[in-house]
C-alpha cells in the first residue's frame, strides 16, 4: 500500500453529537448509556477495550482486553498476573483504558489507578468460564517465549486428560484487576473534524465537567 492511499483515506463523522445539556452528572452513568448504545448496535465485542500500561521507567505498552464488570467503583478485567501487563501494573499502577465504537463514531478514555480484585471475585469469575478456557489459562505462561504452538497444545491436552474427572482450579497467578477512575474523556466524532470532547475530572471528590478542543 502506498503512502498516498493512506493519506487519502478519510470520511466525515456524522453519527451523532455530544452536548453539555445532554450529559449525565455521573461519568459512570454516562459510560453505561454509551455502552448500552454500543451493545444495541451491530458493533462486535462492544466491551473490548485498549489497556495502556507503563513500566517503572515509563516505557508504554498497550493491548486489547475485555471489560468484565463496570460499576461506580471501577472497571474490571482478568488476566495472568505474570504477564507483561501484570508486571507493569505491579511496578506502576497508573493505567488507561479506551473503548472505540466505530459504528457510533465514539471513543471513551478512562484514566485511573489499578489494583487487584479480591481473591473470591477472581475465583468466582474463573469458575464461570468454560472448562476449555480454564485449561488455557492454567497452562499458558502468558507473555513468555514458548517453543512452539505444538508445545502449548500438548500441555493443553495433557491437563485436559489428567483432570478429566475433576474441576479445574484457578491458578494463583491468574485473576482480576479493577481500574478506579479519576478522569473520563468522551469523544464524539463530528463533521469537518470539529469533534466533541467532554472531560470529567475528579477534583476533591466531585466530578468537574469541561469541554476540550478537538
Amino acid at each position: 500500500m502506498q503512502d498516498k492511499s493512506l493519506r487519502e483515506f478519510r470520511r466525515e463523522f456524522i453519527a451523532g453529537e455530544l452536548n453539555e445539556q445532554d450529559l449525565l452528572e455521573s461519568p459512570h452513568l454516562q459510560f453505561m448509556e454509551w455502552m448500552e448504545d454500543a451493545m444495541r448496535s451491530s458493533i462486535i465485542d462492544p466491551n473490548a477495550m485498549s489497556l495502556a500500561t507503563a513500566d517503572k521507567m515509563g516505557k508504554p505498552s498497550v493491548r486489547i482486553v475485555l471489560l468484565k464488570n463496570a460499576s461506580e467503583e471501577g472497571y474490571s478485567f482478568f488476566t495472568n498476573y505474570n504477564s507483561r501487563k501484570g508486571h507493569e501494573l505491579e511496578e506502576n499502577p497508573h493505567a488507561s483504558i479506551m473503548f472505540f465504537w466505530p459504528g457510533l463514531d465514539r471513543q471513551l478514555r478512562i484514566e485511573g489507578v489499578v489494583t487487584k480484585l479480591a481473591e473470591n471475585e477472581s475465583v468466582d469469575f474463573f469458575n464461570s468460564r468454560s472448562r476449555l478456557s480454564q485449561i488455557s489459562s492454567a497452562i499458558s505462561p502468558q507473555s513468555k517465549v514458548v517453543e512452539s504452538r505444538e508445545t502449548l497444545e500438548t500441555k493443553f491436552k495433557e491437563l485436559d486428560e489428567h483432570m478429566a474427572d475433576f474441576p479445574i482450579t484457578r491458578p494463583s497467578n491468574w485473576g482480576g484487576y479493577i481500574l478506579k477512575p479519576h478522569s473520563y474523556e468522551f469523544w464524539q466524532g463530528r463533521e469537518h473534524r470539529l469533534h466533541d470532547r467532554i472531560q470529567y475530572e475528579l477534583e476533591e471528590g466531585m466530578w468537574k465537567i469541561q469541554r476540550l478542543a478537538p
